[in-house]
């Protein structure tokens, strides 16, 4: 079963949760900052954009012990300044362990789900964003079975909120359904992974038309809600919350 927990309460993304850090930590890349807020479909949020060519995006679950990282400063203290920025990267269970795909280094340590089920992961299509080299790609789970791309990381959420430039059919314009929520595209030929959290509670409707009208985004999909955390040094930010899965962060190359 899928994890659902509460981050912070609505309305108040910006201030529950949040750690300020060091400002030598803030300092230490090198690289243009990732990270920026941005004020679209008549929302706050925070989007981070990675050059594969300059950065790599990789996933993090297990720690050399076995255990999970579980949160985000865990990941930043392992990782140390190298570490651009990270967000909680897909679903999981109750023992943090992915519900889908999970490729990291090339081995694929959780296999694909095609099954059917309750839930946000199981609003047909989901999708898997995998990166290879210095391309990343968000394709609709079928499709991504069919390429069978070998990728270096990838890891499998749902639904998919764009589809070569159309919304979801199943994410109404601006249904009931408003939560904190995260998740990735890709353009530029697929050089650029390009990742967002909203700062408040939002519909999937304006979470999907952001990847696509705003972010110029033809693939894109939906990470998780309301567990969903950001990692950014740029901006002093580092969300504490309850135990995450999957983790997804850009370091140096």
């Amino acid at each position: 079963m899928m994890r659902s927990m509460v981050l912070r309460p609505a309305g108040a993304a910006l201030l529950a949760g949040l750690a300020l850090l060091p400002a030598a930590a803030r300092a230490a890349a090198s690289d243009p900052e990732p990270c920026r807020p941005v004020a679209a479909q008549g929302e706050s949020f925070t989007v981070c954009t990675v050059d594969l060519r300059r950065r790599r995006v990789k996933l993090f679950w297990r720690r050399a012990d076995g255990q999970a990282y579980a949160s985000l400063p865990a990941l930043a203290e392992a990782q140390g300044a190298g570490l651009a920025f990270a967000m909680n990267g897909g679903m999981y269970d109750k023992d943090q362990a992915p519900v889908g795909l999970y490729v990291e280094d090339g081995r694929e340590l959780h296999p694909v789900s095609t099954a059917d089920g309750p839930g946000n992961f199981h609003l047909k299509p989901n999708g898997v964003f995998y990166v290879k080299g210095e391309r990343a790609g968000v394709l609709d789970t079928p499709r991504y079975l069919k390429a069978h791309p070998r990728p270096d990381f990838a890891t499998q959420s749902g639904p998919m909120l764009v589809i070569d430039g159309q919304i979801h059919p199943k994410i109404s314009a601006d249904g009931p359904s408003q939560k904190i929520r995260n998740g990735v595209g890709v353009r530029d030929g697929g050089h650029v992974a390009v990742f967002a959290i909203s700062e408040r509670p939002v519909s999937f409707g304006a979470f999907a038309r952001l990847f696509r009208d705003d972010l110029g985004c033809r693939n894109a999909l939906f990470l998780d809600g309301s567990v969903s955390s950001l990692y950014a040094p740029n901006l002093g930010r580092s969300d504490l919350g309850r135990s995450l899965g999957p983790l997804i962060g850009a370091v140096a190359r």
